[in-house]
């Protein structure tokens, strides 16, 4: 791999991080400065500092047991935890993450918890339909959140999103009850703060989008250089993308829906994604997709065979 394009991707997406974070926790400030002054300004940073330090990241079982997800055992998938053994080593974590199975065919994968207590979700169709060259670089993606410690930082940011919804709400109730004022010409109407209340919430919620988006791609790059393998993640993308949208979408709609602009995204672009991948890669030249070395789709539940989860009236699989 490219050892100094995989440097500037870092700096870069640090840098991004950075930026970011300054701003949504600016949103914030400014909107807890115009409904209540400088004490209030400093009681919300310092209750925001005070929740990032209790690490608002919620319990990996809660969320887990939403989805009905099933612990998998190491002696159910040897081969997926000796991978995750591996990859848990090249980033120096101290405890392992635990594997789930999601009784869904939906191809999806995701991490919850914190560093020292995490867990990672594969789902039954992308156990079912990705290579273990694939998975390997599924799961380096999801093991880079960890590491990354993107859990806490996303956390952090929705609930400085939150807030800033919150102060802008109270500013424009408090804006509301002050029209007669500024009717009788009682006060000036602050044009920089009537526009900060109306249009801070969405900026910090395009923010919170952004940030997610750059945590994506610094998780891809992560992945590259713990897997040492760029294609395996890129391949399993491609796969992931494929397979997306619904089965009458497909067979009437061959262009399907237009995308959702990219601002709104909480994930980049899947070709993005790749491209940046490849990058990374020495040699130019789109390698097999993945099962050149005979891998096949591995069944890690016990039982499970090829009868795949089973939907219920409830709206729930098992």
């Amino acid at each position: 791999m490219d050892s100094q394009l995989l440097l500037e991707h870092r700096l870069r997406n640090n840098l991004q991080q950075t930026a970011l974070l300054v701003v949504l926790a600016a949103l914030m400030g400014y909107l807890a400065w115009v409904v209540g002054g400088e004490p209030f300004l400093w009681g919300t940073l310092v209750g925001v500092v005070a929740l990032f330090l209790a690490n608002p990241v919620g319990s990996p079982r809660l969320v887990l047991g939403l989805y009905g997800a099933r612990p998998i055992s190491p002696a159910d998938a040897p081969r997926l935890y000796a991978i995750l053994d591996e990859l848990a080593r090249r980033g120096g974590l101290e405890r392992l993450p635990r594997l789930y199975w999601l009784p869904t065919p939906v191809m999806s994968a995701f991490t919850t918890g914190h560093r020292s207590d995490a867990a990672i979700a594969l789902s039954d169709g992308i156990l079912r339909r990705l290579s273990l060259r694939e998975l390997a670089g599924v799961l380096a993606h999801e093991t880079s959140h960890v590491v990354n410690g993107d859990l806490r930082v996303m956390a952090f940011a929705d609930t400085v999103s939150r807030i800033t919804s919150l102060l802008g709400l109270l500013g424009q109730v408090l804006l509301l009850v002050s029209i007669p004022m500024l009717v009788l010409g009682l006060a000036s109407p602050p044009f920089g703060a009537i526009l900060a209340l109306l249009f801070g919430p969405s900026l910090s919620a395009l923010a919170q989008l952004a940030l997610s988006r750059n945590r994506e791609y610094e998780a891809d790059r992560m992945a590259a250089e713990l897997s040492g393998d760029p294609v395996g993640l890129a391949c399993a993308l491609e796969r992931l993308e494929s397979y997306q949208g619904r089965l009458w979408e497909q067979l009437l709609l061959p262009g399907r829906r237009l995308p959702d602009p990219s601002l709104l995204r909480t994930h980049p672009p899947t070709a993005d994604r790749v491209r940046r991948l490849l990058e990374l890669v020495s040699r130019s030249p789109w390698p097999d997709d993945g099962r050149r070395r005979g891998d096949a789709p591995i069944h890690p539940i016990p039982g499970a065979g090829n009868r795949g989860p089973r939907w219920h009236l409830s709206g729930l699989w098992y």
